[in-house]
């Protein structure tokens, strides 16, 4: 049951009248969420973010809930990223010296290893993640959601009481 709520939110969020962009920002803010420990200081600008510039939250959730499970499988390959990054490049090291001297950068937890490796590879992942999940979204409502319309059991839905009656309500609010 929970996997079709899911689903179902998932269409709610595409057939919006939200603009892609807002929708796809909001995928890819939530993804750095959900691939980076929750309790940093860049998580907590990151929602700010979301807040401010009134992205689609809806798309950070779900993409939240997908990338926490999949950061949970990748944190060895962050945790060797990380170590890397932080101790591996001996370039870096003066950066980091100094990023440390600052008082929120230290708070950001951006010495732990699996916090360097997730941030780093989320920000790695924005670059294609933002134009495919806008993609995605503008190829959904042209192509894929008037096909769906199309199959009977949506129709008979749709023509029931119930879904009318649904439909003032929701109008309500408005």
């Amino acid at each position: 049951m929970f996997f079709i709520k899911f689903a179902a939110k998932l269409f709610k969020i595409l057939r919006s009248g939200e603009s892609p962009n807002k929708i796809a920002a909001g995928f890819s803010l939530g993804m750095i969420l959900g691939l980076t420990p929750l309790l940093t200081v860049h998580n907590f600008i990151l929602i700010l973010l979301l807040i401010i510039l009134n992205i689609n939250l809806a798309s950070a959730l779900f993409a939240f809930a997908i990338f926490s499970g999949v950061a949970y499988l990748l944190d060895p390959l962050f945790h060797s990223l990380g170590y890397f990054l932080l101790t591996g490049i001996p370039a870096l090291h003066g950066i980091w010296t100094f990023l440390y001297g600052f008082p929120v950068v230290a708070l950001s937890a951006y010495n732990n290893t699996v916090v360097a490796g997730g941030l780093a590879i989320s920000i790695l992942l924005l670059i294609p993640v933002f134009p495919a999940m806008k993609y995605f979204v503008l190829y959904y409502r042209s192509h894929i959601d008037p096909a769906l319309q199309k199959f009977k059991i949506v129709q008979l839905v749709k023509g029931s009481k119930f879904y009318t009656a649904y439909e003032k309500i929701k109008g309500l609010g408005a």
